[in-house]
Formats: C-alpha cells, structure tokens, sequence
C-alpha cells in the first residue's frame, strides 16, 4: 500500500509555491483594444497634462472671482455678458473687471477668467447683464491644467492589471499602445483510461473529458493563454512523454486526475521528475481537492489537480491563478466579495479548511447565501452556484444566519439580491 501523502494547509503550499516563481520577463507591444485583462510591463508616464486647459465642471458664467467677492441675494454683483464660449473650440473674447461669459460643462475658460458662477446663482436682468447672487473663489468649478495627471507623472505603475478604467486613461494622454507582460501559456493535460475527448460518445464505463474546457476557460479568465494536449491514458511513461513535451512549449503546466492516493497513481511521480526542484506538495488541507500537487521543473510551475470538476476548478483558483500573476510580474487578482447571511448549517471537515459552492438569494432587503451541496464529481454544483464560501480550518463548520463573504464567479449577479 502506498505511504499517505503529508497535507499542507493552502496558505503554507501556496507560500512553498511562491518560492520557486518567478516573473517571465517576456514582453510585447498591443493596441488598447488588445489590452483589456492584461499587465503592465512597463511604467506609463503621461505625455500630457490632462486637462490640457482650464475647464468649466458646470454650466454657468466664466468671471473673474473677485467680482463676485461679497455677493448676496439681497446686494447681487453686476456684470455684463460679453458672448459665449463654444464647445470644442477656444473661446475668442477675454474677460477684463465688471464682465462674464456664458460656459458650459467641459468647456475652455476664456483669458482673464479664474472662477465659474452656477446658473443657479445668477439671474438674467437683460440680454447682456446678469446678477450673481453667490460669491466664488479662485478656482472654483474649474479643473485646471494638470489637475487630473501632470505631463511627466507616473499614470500607471508597471504590474497594473488593465480594467476599462485604465484604458480610457491611457486614451485620455493620447497613448494607444502599451507594453505588456505575455500571456504565459498553459499545457493542459487530462489523464485517465474512461476519458474521452468531448465530441466522442461515451461507451459504458467512460466520460467525455470535461476538465479541459473547464481549465481552459479559467485560464483565460485570470490571464493565460490555455494550450490544450488532450487525453494520456494512465501509463506513466505516456504521462511523462506529453508532460515534457507540453513543457517545451509553456510556462506553467497544468495535469488533471491522476493525483489521488492509489494503486494506480503516478502523477505525483512523474511530475515530480520533471526538473529541479520537483515536487513540493502533495496533498493541501482542503476540501475539496485534497489530492492536489504543486511542483516546479526547472523554473516552470507544474500542478497536479483532482480529476473531479468541482475539485479542479477550486484548486484552480487557489493556485494556478496566483501564479499566472507572479508569472507576469503582478499583484494577485481575488474574485469580488459580498458580504451574506448564511441560509443553512455547514459543517466542516476536521483538519481541512472547505470550500462551499453557494447561490444568493434576496430575502427582504438582504443578501443570502445558500449552499449548494453536491459531490466534487458533479459539474451541475458548479453551475448552479454564484460563488464560494470558505470555511476556515478546523472551524467545527458555520451556523444559519452567520454573516459570511462569498468569492463571486462573476462581476454580477444572476440573481436579484
């Protein structure tokens, strides 16, 4: 029979983990609307100031603040409307002592103009005076020049994961290509005699390989580029033929099924031969995917997750996604948090830290987790999940109604909560 693994807990193995990875260093140019989801390999300096020019934050009337000074409803200033500035266009009239002129959100303020007034604070007595009710400082309902970024400064750090936000940025100075860190690549294999590719019907006794896709797409979803290898059979020497093919081609190497304690098992074997330093982990205190592996050949992360769905992607999010960042010289990414009630018991298993699949449901103004019970072998738990709940380890398990925080699969919700 064979020894027992020894379990780490997750954030022991993921810290063994960290030792061994480093940042690929490889780089390239994209377009903006190549960017998104991607990470600085550089510092953005800004060329420009941005606004390039004073401008009006409301509709209202460019003046000069000290004409204003001491305005009340019941003793207004007086000034004369000298014209309008258009939008998109500098403004051809200067303001001197006693004048304003009309502006609007977002346009130029004319020459001798340092403050803007609100509508609301004026009233027209004719065509070509009003009265200012409000007095104004310097300043105020205008950005001035560089107030946003200054021409020179630092707009975005390298390392900086690239949101919409960001890239409307970047586009605001007038930069519509940026240097980033390559995708790193990911080999996906899948092992096992019953696995068939997803297009084959399945004879009895087999199933179509769903970790795969499955893999693939969190690949993508937290940065990487998925190199599918298909199925090996469980032969070690197949096994370590395409794993060190696969590596000759990527960066992180990623095998499902296989990492249980069996007689049939020789994942942790053969990945741990790859390279140096070989393998680190095998066996994480958590359910599920006790089974997992983390290894590393020579500088390359090589990971070994349960063959059930549920399983996979779980370990998937505590260990491959972290390293696809610190791949590409970037802070960890975590899924969004929401802050729930508790919906049922659960309970834990003792020395394991779990992972519980929950749907939200809103219930009178409030957001509810319900669990989602299933084994790690069904897909469907997944699907009919919104997020996951941590139960810290040997926490005895939560009771029903415990706040709690749920790692959401997606930016929104499904479900109204």
């Amino acid at each position: 029979m064979p020894e027992l693994f020894r379990v780490l807990p997750v954030e022991a193995a993921r810290a063994r983990l960290r030792e061994h990875v480093r940042p690929l260093g490889a780089v390239e140019q994209v377009t903006l609307d190549q960017a998104l989801g991607r990470v600085l390999a550089a510092d953005v300096v800004s060329p420009v100031d941005l606004p390039a020019f004073a401008r009006s934050t409301m509709d209202g009337y460019a003046v000069r603040a000290t004409d204003t000074y001491g305005a009340t409803e019941a003793l207004p200033a007086y000034l004369t409307v000298i014209g309008e500035v258009p939008m998109g266009r500098p403004p051809t009239l200067r303001l001197r002592p006693g004048e304003a002129a009309l502006v609007h959100t977002g346009g130029m303020l004319p020459p001798g103009a340092d403050a803007v007034v609100m509508l609301e604070h004026t009233h027209p007595l004719d065509a070509r005076t009003i009265e200012v009710t409000r007095p104004v400082a310097v300043g105020e309902n205008v950005i001035p020049p560089g107030e946003d970024v200054a021409r020179g400064q630092v707009l975005l750090r390298k390392g900086t994961w690239l949101r919409p936000q960001e890239l409307g940025a970047l586009v605001g100075v007038g930069i519509t290509q940026v240097m980033v860190a390559r995708r790193p690549r990911v080999a996906l294999i899948s092992t096992g005699d019953e696995v068939v590719p997803p297009e084959v019907e399945p004879a009895p006794g087999q199933i179509r390989d769903i970790n795969s896709t499955t893999l693939a797409a969190l690949t993508l979803e937290w940065g990487g580029l998925p190199l599918p290898r298909g199925i090996v059979p469980d032969d070690a020497a197949a096994l370590a033929a395409a794993a060190r093919a696969a590596l000759a081609e990527a960066d992180v190497l990623v095998v499902s099924a296989g990492s249980s304690v069996s007689t049939r098992d020789m994942t942790a074997a053969v990945l741990g031969s790859l390279g140096k330093p070989g393998l680190l982990v095998h066996g994480v205190s958590m359910h599920p995917g006790k089974p997992t592996i983390l290894a590393v050949a020579d500088g390359t992360p090589v990971f070994g997750l349960p063959g059930n769905p549920v399983s996979a992607m779980v370990a998937f999010d505590l260990f491959v996604a972290p390293a696809l960042a610190w791949l590409m010289g970037a802070a960890e990414r975590r899924r969004p948090v929401v802050r729930a009630r508790l919906a049922a018991n659960v309970p834990s298993h003792p020395g394991e830290e779990d992972y519980v699949q929950v749907r939200l449901e809103g219930r009178a103004g409030e957001t509810w987790a319900v669990p989602v019970f299933g084994k790690s072998n069904l897909i469907t738990t997944m699907v009919r999940a919104d997020g996951v709940l941590r139960v810290p380890l040997d926490s005895g398990g939560l009771y029903e109604g415990t706040e709690v925080e749920v790692a959401l699969y997606t930016h929104w919700m499904r479900r109204e909560a």
